[in-house]
């Protein structure tokens, strides 16, 4: 009897065993991302863990130990290049305890947190690596970010503008943002295009085209596929002394037959209009995807209100509407608009009261022939094209002091500013080019034309000049 007690006792704890086995929430893939400074981590999960994390050194190792998993994913096939992550091996140590280990070839600074489900993913466990020297300030969880007191949304001191070059003739900063990044792919396309991608191709041909033109030097705030927290992208601008910030995203709308190009400033007071709100909503939510917690827009609106008036906000503002309607106006000359004014509302990343800053929305890549549109290099160039062509008007008539451009106003050698001309009966490019005494390729480019047929009732816009701009 006491042999068959036993058994059974024995029985019992393996029929336990098995059912917490059977219990432990799934490993099921781990996703790496690289950023200038940080490696990040992310275990998809099937269901909430504990975890624990610390490190070991000679050699440098972080030890992940996770409770009530199993690893249902091969750990080999993550790509570790630019990383100083040289392997990773696991072990269950028992059938609901794992225990990953991170080989290093230096030494980082681990962070760890959960994140539950939001609608693009389930349970996740989030382990960042901070470079020896790197800001190892995390993406904090939501209960973290809810229990943290409320402080201005941006630093009260003015940006860090760039120092002028020798004769005061410094370049205009640009820092031009592509939306989403990393874990965060932004919307899908029909045929599973990811904004962040689409994004990133944009700031770049964005970037090229800006630093070519003299007197402008734009700045990338993401270089690659990796993810920023909403509210580190405007620091990140202002440590690059930006004049401008411009953040490009390409977003989905519940009606697939939304489209169109729009363009955004923020407002103090929430959106004006319902699509407005709807977009606001959606870029605001990213930060959950990445981890930095839920943001209340309608607090932090207030807070920021009372912010945006002690430091003048009036003038940044304004400037972003300057600039936003040049924009558009550009925008608008090589694909549809959504609307035709610039938008406001309330988008995180706007929220530099030092710093103009406009979003430019490509289109919807939820609509079939847009997403095709975005996904071209000839209609990225073209965006980038226009994008830059408001950027310079609006500098071309407010100048930064200090900058080249400035000095050739201060110099007289800058043209009053952009115009617009319409096409009356008898009129050729040729001769418009001639009244305004600018080239014919110039002035083909500024209205993005093939070829040098216009038609009657056509409004064309008549690119600044520089006359003799010599140094």
């Amino acid at each position: 009897m006491r042999m068959r007690a036993r058994a059974i006792g024995v029985g019992l704890l393996l029929m336990a065993l098995a059912a917490q086995a059977l219990a432990a929430a799934q490993v099921k893939s781990v996703r790496l991302w690289r950023a200038p400074d940080n490696t990040r981590l992310v275990f998809d999960l099937s269901g909430p863990v504990q975890h624990s994390v610390f490190t070991l050194a000679a050699p440098n190792r972080i030890v992940i130990d996770v409770n009530g998993a199993q690893l249902a994913t091969k750990l080999e096939q993550l790509s570790f290049a630019n990383t100083p992550i040289t392997s990773m091996r696991s072990a269950q140590r028992t059938p609901t305890d794992l225990r990953v280990v991170i080989d290093l070839s230096a030494p980082v600074t681990p962070k760890s947190f959960s994140l539950a489900p939001n609608q693009q993913y389930g349970e996740r466990l989030v382990i960042d690596l901070f470079d020896q020297g790197a800001d190892s300030t995390p993406s904090l969880p939501p209960s973290t970010v809810a229990e943290t007191p409320a402080v201005p949304v941006t630093p009260t001191q003015p940006a860090p503008k760039l120092p002028p070059v020798p004769g005061g003739k410094r370049n205009i900063v640009i820092a031009i943002d592509a939306g989403h990044g990393g874990e965060d792919p932004g919307a899908l396309g029909p045929k599973g295009q990811h904004e962040k991608n689409i994004t990133l191709a944009i700031a770049k041909e964005l970037q090229r085209q800006i630093s070519q033109e003299r007197g402008y030097r734009g700045e990338l705030v993401r270089t690659g596929d990796y993810f920023i927290p909403l509210r580190k992208r405007t620091e990140i601008a202002r440590k690059k002394g930006a004049d401008l910030f411009i953040s490009i995203h390409a977003d989905a709308a519940p009606s697939r037959s939304a489209f169109g190009a729009s363009v955004f400033a923020l407002s103090d007071r929430g959106a004006t209009s319902e699509t407005a709100r709807w977009l606001a909503d959606s870029e605001n939510r990213s930060d959950l995807i990445g981890g930095v917690g839920n943001v209340s827009l309608d607090d932090k609106d207030r807070m920021l209100a009372g912010v945006l008036l002690d430091l003048s906000m009036t003038a940044s503002l304004s400037s972003s509407l300057n600039v936003g309607q040049k924009v558009l106006g550009n925008v608008g000359r090589i694909t549809s608009l959504h609307k035709r004014r610039v938008e406001q509302a309330g988008f995180m990343v706007l929220k530099s009261p030092d710093i103009p800053s406009i979003l430019v929305e490509t289109g919807f890549i939820s609509n079939h022939a847009e997403s095709q549109k975005l996904a071209s290099s000839a209609h990225q160039q073209a965006l980038a094209r226009a994008i830059t062509s408001g950027v310079k008007q609006f500098f071309q008539q407010s100048p930064p002091p200090g900058t080249y451009i400035a000095w050739l106003r201060d110099q007289g050698k800058l043209a009053a500013g952009p115009r617009e001309h319409l096409v009356s009966s008898g009129e050729s490019l040729a001769l418009i080019a001639q009244r305004y005494q600018v080239s014919l390729p110039a002035l083909r480019s500024a209205n993005n034309l093939k070829s040098d047929s216009i038609k009657v009732g056509q409004n064309l816009q008549i690119p600044a000049t520089t006359l003799a701009a010599q140094p």
